[in-house]
């Protein structure tokens, strides 16, 4: 069996393959002999071929995969299974460095996406000009796609400075698969671009798709405010995506999980939320006995009350199952605008 540092090192290995996968975690229900928790990754592409697969780790995981949420039930044995969703981290590719993109990178950072710029000149592809940005391409529009490793998990964002890089770019964006593509440009010449390309060959189903003229009619004229429609359209194409939700991703937990460590900590997820609460289903934090954290599933005195028994799971082993209190009196007390409840697991790493 492979150690949790093992699997969430695997994890990041089909994150940067553009794939998806589901982390099955069981908190044995043995309470005289504790035993740490047993992980197991599900590969998109395993789970598609045992779709049929009646294992109850496989349905668990592959129901968590196709529809974005969570899955936790208990077994026969009276053992917790936690399924859980990952999906690469969504990220922007904005095509064209001008005055538009300064804006809707810092924007699009700050609302969760990870965000490459790309521009042929030095003066526009720098990251000083975007300090928001994880990637800055100076490279030609021609050339810089091999380099962005576009997939599923990409929402492509086309405003060059000109019209010919704009159709040269999305004939290459055409011919990827995305989870949105949009293109600025006016009604005139977006409906003059779609009629070339649909006389070159490429598909209608495919042209219908492209989001163009880009961003949604709110009367914007500055950068600033042009951004912001750019903006709302992906966050309404990432949140509501008929098929699936989109999980977040705990990113900095994730990444200090797949490396090998000595000391011995906690993992708290969040696995039920009823009413309104800061932080969603999935969201992570990790504990140290010595009182370090990394992450949160909210703040206030309830997260401090989860640490401790955190404390508890570190010394003694096991698990525990929480229940958090955000409601009434409680809220109050605590300054919080919440009125939720949430259930977190915490298992010792």
């Amino acid at each position: 069996m492979k150690s949790h540092h093992e699997i969430y090192k695997a994890l990041f290995a089909e994150f940067d393959a553009g794939h998806r996968a589901a982390v099955l975690t069981v908190l044995n229900s043995n309470s005289e002999i504790p035993h740490p928790p047993a992980k197991s990754l599900f590969r998109e592409a395993e789970l598609a071929k045992q779709e049929n697969s009646e294992k109850i780790g496989f349905r668990l995981a592959r129901t968590a995969l196709d529809n974005g949420r969570l899955q936790c039930l208990e077994d026969e044995q009276g053992n917790i299974l936690i399924a859980e969703p990952y999906f690469p981290e969504s990220r922007l590719i904005i095509l064209g460095g001008g005055h538009i993109a300064k804006p809707l990178a810092e924007f699009s950072s700050k609302c969760g996406f990870s965000v490459t710029v790309v521009d042929d000149r030095p003066a526009f592809a720098n990251h000083q000009r975007f300090p928001y940005a994880r990637n800055v391409i100076c490279e030609s529009f021609d050339r810089c796609f091999p380099l962005l490793n576009i997939n599923r998990s990409a929402f492509v964002v086309i405003i060059t400075r000109g019209h010919r890089h704009d159709i040269n770019c999305l004939r290459q964006a055409l011919q990827l698969d995305t989870a949105y593509t949009g293109m600025i440009g006016s009604r005139r010449r977006v409906r003059a671009a779609m009629a070339q390309l649909s006389a070159e060959g490429y598909p209608r189903e495919k042209l219908e798709a492209v989001r163009a003229p880009i961003g949604f009619n709110i009367g914007a004229k500055t950068p600033e405010e042009i951004s912001i429609s750019i903006l709302s359209e992906l966050i309404l194409y990432k949140r509501r995506h008929p098929d699936f939700n989109w999980p977040e991703l705990d990113v900095e937990v994730l990444s200090e999980l797949k490396e090998k460590r000595d000391d011995p900590r906690a993992l708290v997820t969040i696995i039920e939320t009823k009413g309104s609460v800061p932080r969603g289903i999935g969201a992570k934090m990790l504990v140290w006995l010595y009182g370090k954290t990394l992450g949160s599933i909210g703040g206030g005195c309830s997260e401090g009350a989860v640490i401790q028994s955190s404390y508890d799971v570190i010394r003694y082993g096991g698990y525990k199952i929480v229940d958090v209190d955000m409601t009434g009196e409680v809220a109050e007390e605590e300054g919080m605008v919440c009125g939720g409840t949430m259930k977190v697991a915490i298992e010792p790493l």
